[in-house]
């Protein structure tokens, strides 16, 4: 059986996948590890392209190419990616990544030190090696008032619960970190499956991480081990939000489900009614501040109750928003 199976999703973006591989060239050892690249139907020329650099490298022996042949979002591919292959670790890896000199190893090398740790993630950074957070708490009710908000005599009260925790550089344990790239041990997922593919994108990384954590795995951030991430390479979600775009309706979909799914249906009515009231909150900030700057995208108001009645509803594909 493999040491590790690395797993890349692709989704019309070819040159950054094949930047990836480049980085993983020197960190795989062909006889332990694999490489399995999911093209979650680009329909453009990425496989293609994919064949070719295989060729040109001799990447062969360890570089996997799968067809999946239609978009089935971020856990759809992931899981494709996984069963497709056996191993003892699995390395989620967006294809906004570049893998630093000698992180898998050291990612390995954390996991195998502790029986009781389920997933370990490096440290992420900018290409100017500035560092990103990437080590959080659980989204909770409370924390989507700190969010909306966005007022810090509000984050000082409710600091328990504010999701995003501070850049250490010592290894730390926490309630879950990004999936941009994650290594988990094949027996975190035989014990509480996969990641659940009724989320198109978006919060299924903390839903995993959930289980996980309920069922007594730890999860470690190693600091010492480097990825770069180029972030919204592979989603443009980030972008939007920055400019306080709408966000497409999965990212409503999924937060509908991660919160009726953690916290039942009081939860996310719980989580719905203090995002408004922090909504509320920013508003009348930005009408006495100039300054002030709300967080809110456009439509949010609205598309934050989408699902509300059926939480758990199949997402929409993104293929047919144009049919709804």
């Amino acid at each position: 059986m493999l040491t590790l199976a690395v797993v890349i999703i692709n989704y019309k973006t070819p040159e950054l996948v094949k930047a990836v591989l480049e980085s993983l060239k020197t960190e795989i050892d062909a006889n332990s590890m694999q490489v399995v690249v999911v093209d979650n139907g680009s329909k453009d020329n990425s496989l293609n392209l994919f064949n070719i650099w295989v060729q040109e490298n001799h990447a062969a022996s360890w570089v996997k190419l799968i067809d999946v042949g239609h978009n089935t979002g971020f856990s759809g591919g992931n899981n494709i990616g996984i069963g497709s292959v056996q191993a003892k670790n699995y390395l989620l890896l967006n294809s906004d990544t570049i893998v630093r000199d000698g992180a898998i190893k050291l990612l390995l090398e954390a996991a195998e030190r502790n029986s009781a740790i389920g997933m370990v993630s490096p440290r992420l950074e900018g290409v100017d090696a500035t560092p990103q957070e990437s080590c959080f708490r659980f989204h909770s009710p409370i924390s989507e008032l700190i969010k909306a908000s966005s007022t810090s005599i509000i984050t000082k009260i409710f600091s328990k619960f504010v999701v995003a925790q501070p850049v250490i550089n010592k290894p730390g344990f926490y309630q879950w970190t990004s999936f941009a790239c994650i290594l988990i041990k094949a027996k975190v997922i035989e014990q509480i499956g996969l990641l659940d593919d009724e989320f198109f994108m978006y919060y299924e990384d903390v839903e995993f991480s959930y289980r996980a954590v309920k069922a007594g795995w730890k999860i470690l951030n190693n600091p010492d081990a480097h990825v770069v991430h180029l972030r919204g390479g592979s989603s443009p979600l980030k972008t939007q939000a920055k400019l306080r775009k709408r966000l497409p309706r999965y990212f409503y979909e999924s937060r509908t489900r991660y919160f009726y799914l953690l916290y039942g249906r009081s939860g996310l009515l719980a989580a719905n009614l203090l995002w408004t009231l922090g909504a509320i909150i920013a508003y009348f900030r930005s009408i006495i501040s100039r300054k002030y700057q709300s967080n809110i995208a456009e439509k949010q108001w609205c598309d934050t109750w989408i699902n509300f009645l059926e939480p758990v509803k199949p997402y929409t594909h993104p293929d047919n928003y144009e049919k709804t």
